[in-house]
């Protein structure tokens, strides 16, 4: 393939390795008896498909977990604001004291439950994409074992 002290990150080598000809050959299956390319070629189609589902999938649950997130900081910027102008203007001594522990426990409680509730937008988001692909793979797994005779129902296109 490569000679000694040949560049192995050679452009023009590396081109000449990837003629689209050349490949073609490597990849020419209908030699094989009883292989049928078309049949392995959609089912890599129906693979792509199950992939950009998924993908389109996770991108509109990130999406929806992005926006939570900045509603989250917009609400707890708002709240922080009050409550500082609040503590601000009481008077110092056991009711400011008092005012400021409640205050605390009261944020904390809320940052533990946007916590949660991002967390569960996050799983959401990956339950969905998996589900495509744990579809699919069921699929793949049908068709490998003839189940199916190469005639996928479509469940990955969700």
């Amino acid at each position: 393939m490569f000679g000694k002290g040949a560049n192995p990150f050679d452009p023009a080598r590396l081109a000449e390795l990837m003629n689209p000809a050349e490949l073609s050959k490597l990849f020419d299956l209908s030699a094989l008896k009883g292989f049928d390319q078309s049949t392995l070629f959609e089912a890599q189609k129906r693979n792509m498909e199950a992939l950009v589902a998924a993908q389109k999938a996770a991108a509109s649950g990130y999406q929806d977990l992005f926006e939570k997130q900045v509603a989250v900081f917009q609400e707890t910027m708002k709240t922080a604001q009050s409550q500082i102008a609040a503590l601000s203007r009481a008077e110092p001594g056991p009711e400011a004291a008092k005012k400021q522990a409640e205050l605390t426990a009261k944020a904390f409680e809320t940052a533990v439950s946007n916590a949660q509730a991002l967390a569960e937008a996050a799983q959401r988001a990956n339950a969905e994409a998996y589900s495509h692909i744990s579809a699919r793979i069921e699929e793949s797994l049908a068709e490998l074992t003839g189940k199916t005779g190469g005639k996928a129902g479509g469940k990955s296109g969700r």
